[in-house]
C-alpha cells in the first residue's frame, strides 16, 4: 500500500465537493500477478505484473462521472477529480432517469487474509517442483493414453483502499492462489480435453488447504477411465444426478448473472445479455421446495472473498433462491434504490481503471441431507453427469446445455459403466422444477467471470452439491 493513500484520498474528496459534487468515492487499488506454466513438464513462462492507481467516481445533478490515472501525484490527481467532474457535468443533460444512491451504513474498517506460507517467501524451485510433480505423477498414471499437459500456477493479490465523501474508509488485502489445468487424453481415435481450476484465498498454503494436487490426480484417473472404457449415451427421458461442477455452472450462469440487478434492468442487453427474471420477481415460485441457491463472498478461503464490497458496503450471504421462490437479487447502491431495498455488497470492480459494476462472488446451490448413494438408491435407470465438457446458455439464461465428460450410466441405484457425452438440454423453468433432492458434499472450483464494458474479469467460485433431476430428456453429441 502507498503511504499517502489516505492523504490523496481527502486531497480528491475535497476537490469534488468545491465543485459541487454530491458524492465523491476515491478507489485505491494495486493488483501483482504472477503465473508459473508448464507444458508436458517443462517449464514454458514465467510471469509477473503489478498494476495500481485511482479511480475516482463523483455524482452531480444526477449523473455519474468516472476517472482514473496512475499517476499518483497530488496535482495528477486533482485533474483526475475534475475531468470526471467534467463528464459528470456534460452527462446530466443528456441523462433520462438521475442517479440515486441507496442509504447504507458508513464503515471504517480494515481487513485481510492472512498468508500462512508467504508465495513471496517461498522459494521459486518449490513452486516450480510442484508442477513438475504433479506433472510426472500424472503423465505415469496410464501406459495406454497419450497425454499433454498444460498446468498454471497462479497468486494474485488485491490491495484496495476506498473511501467516501459520506464517511467510508475501507482497506483491505486478499490474496489468492490457485492451479489452473488443461489435459488432453488420448486413446486410439479418441480424444478428450479438460479444463479447471482449483484454489482460492491465502498464500501458498492454498495447495495444501484445496487439496490441489490430490484432486488434480484423481480428476486424471477419471478422464482416463471415461476414455478407456466409454459406450454411448443412453438418449430419451430419465432421472439425473449432476454433481458439484455442473451444479455450479448452473447455478453461476442460470441464477447468478440472472439475479444481477443491472442485467435485470437491461443495461447489459447489448454486451452481456439480458435475464429472465423481472424487477417484480421476488417472491415468485421458479422451482420446487429443494431450489436452494445463494451467492456469499464472506465464505472463509473461497476464489471470491471480500468482506467489504467496492463500495465499502459490508458483505454478506445473499439466499437468491430460497425453498423455490426467488428471495432476492444482487445489488449495489445505484440499484437498491431502484428496487426500494438496501445494497448487499455486490459491487465490484475488476482494477482501479474499471467501475464498481453489480457481480457474483461465490454462486453455489446450497447442500442437502442426501449422501450421494442415496441420490442413487431408488434411480431404476439415468445418468451421473459429474463433469461437464462444454456448456451454453441464451441471451436471457432460458435455455441450457451441458455436454458431460466424466459420466456414467445408472441402473438399479448403482454406476454401471462410463458413457459418452450425455447432453442436458432443458429450460430454467424445467431444471429448477425437476429437482427433488440434493447431496450434503460441497464441491467448489475456482473461475474468472466476464461481464461489462470495458470488459471486467474478476475472481469467483461456483460450486454445490451433487443435484438429483427428475424426469428430464438426456441426449447425447
Amino acid at each position: 500500500m502507498l503511504p499517502d493513500v489516505e492523504d490523496l484520498s481527502r486531497l480528491v474528496i475535497d476537490r469534488g465537493l468545491e465543485l459541487d459534487a454530491d458524492y465523491v468515492e476515491f478507489r485505491f487499488h494495486a493488483t501483482y500477478k504472477e503465473s508459473i506454466k508448464t507444458k508436458d513438464g517443462l517449464l514454458s513462462s514465467h510471469n509477473i505484473n503489478y498494476l495500481y492507481g485511482v479511480g475516482i467516481r463523483v455524482i452531480i445533478n444526477g449523473a455519474f462521472g468516472f476517472s482514473s490515472t496512475n499517476i499518483l501525484t497530488e496535482s495528477n490527481l486533482v485533474r483526475a477529480v475534475e475531468e470526471a467532474i467534467s463528464i459528470a457535468r456534460a452527462s446530466s443533460h443528456l441523462v433520462e432517469h438521475k442517479v440515486h444512491l441507496g442509504e447504507e451504513e458508513v464503515s471504517s474498517v480494515e481487513y485481510f487474509v492472512a498468508e500462512r506460507k508467504r508465495w513471496l517467501d517461498t522459494p521459486m524451485e518449490e513452486k516450480i517442483s510442484f508442477l513438475k510433480d504433479l506433472d510426472s505423477e500424472i503423465s505415469s498414471l496410464s501406459k495406454d493414453v497419450s497425454s499433454y499437459r498444460l498446468f498454471g500456477l497462479v497468486y494474485r493479490k488485491d490491495e484496495k483502499y476506498i473511501s467516501s465523501s459520506i464517511g467510508t474508509e475501507v482497506k483491505s488485502t486478499i490474496p489468492i492462489t490457485y492451479l489452473s489445468y488443461l489435459l488432453t487424453v488420448k486413446k486410439d481415435s479418441n480424444v478428450i480435453q479438460k479444463k479447471r481450476s482449483i484454489g482460492g484465498a491465502g498464500g501458498f498454503e492454498a495447495i495444501n488447504t484445496h487439496e490441489i494436487y490430490q484432486r488434480t490426480v484423481e480428476n486424471t484417473k477419471e478422464i482416463i477411465d471415461v476414455v478407456s472404457n466409454w459406450r454411448r449415451s443412453p438418449k430419451g427421458t430419465m432421472d439425473v444426478i449432476v454433481g458439484g461442477e455442473v451444479s455450479g455452472i448452473i447455478a453461476h450462469e442460470c441464477i447468478g448473472h440472472s439475479f444481477e440487478a443491472d442485467r435485470i434492468l437491461g443495461r447489459e442487453g447489448g454486451q452481456a445479455g439480458e435475464s429472465y427474471a423481472k424487477k417484480l420477481s421476488v417472491g415468485e415460485k421458479i422451482g420446487t421446495d429443494e431450489v436452494y441457491i445463494s451467492d456469499d463472498p464472506t465464505l472463509p478461503s473461497s476464489g471470491g472473498y471480500y468482506l467489504y464490497d467496492d463500495e465499502g458496503v459490508k458483505a454478506r450471504k445473499k439466499e437468491l433462491i430460497r425453498e423455490g421462490y426467488v428471495n432476492e437479487f444482487l445489488h449495489n447502491r445505484e440499484t437498491a434504490y431502484l428496487f426500494n431495498t438496501t445494497s448487499n455488497g455486490s459491487a465490484r470492480a475488476a482494477c482501479y481503471d474499471r467501475e464498481p459494476i453489480v457481480r457474483m462472488s461465490n454462486t453455489f446451490f446450497e447442500p442437502g441431507d442426501y449422501s450421494f448413494e442415496e441420490l442413487l438408491e431408488d434411480i431404476e435407470y439415468g445418468v451421473y453427469i459429474k463433469g461437464y465438457m462444454e456448456w451454453n446458455i441464451d441471451d436471457k439464461r432460458m435455455n441450457q446445455r451441458y455436454t458431460g465428460l466424466e459420466s456414467y450410466l445408472i441402473e438399479n441405484g448403482e454406476i454401471k459403466f462410463p458413457i459418452k457425452y450425455p447432453v442436458l438440454e432443458i429450460s430454467t423453468k424445467t431444471l429448477l422444477n425437476s429437482l427433488d433432492a440434493r447431496g450434503r458434499v460441497m464441491e467448489f472450483y475456482m473461475g474468472l467471470c466476464g461481464k461489462g464494458e470495458p470488459y471486467q474479469l474478476i475472481p469467483v467460485w461456483r460450486g454445490g452439491p451433487a443435484i438429483r433431476l427428475r424426469g428430464v430428456v438426456v441426449g447425447e453429441r
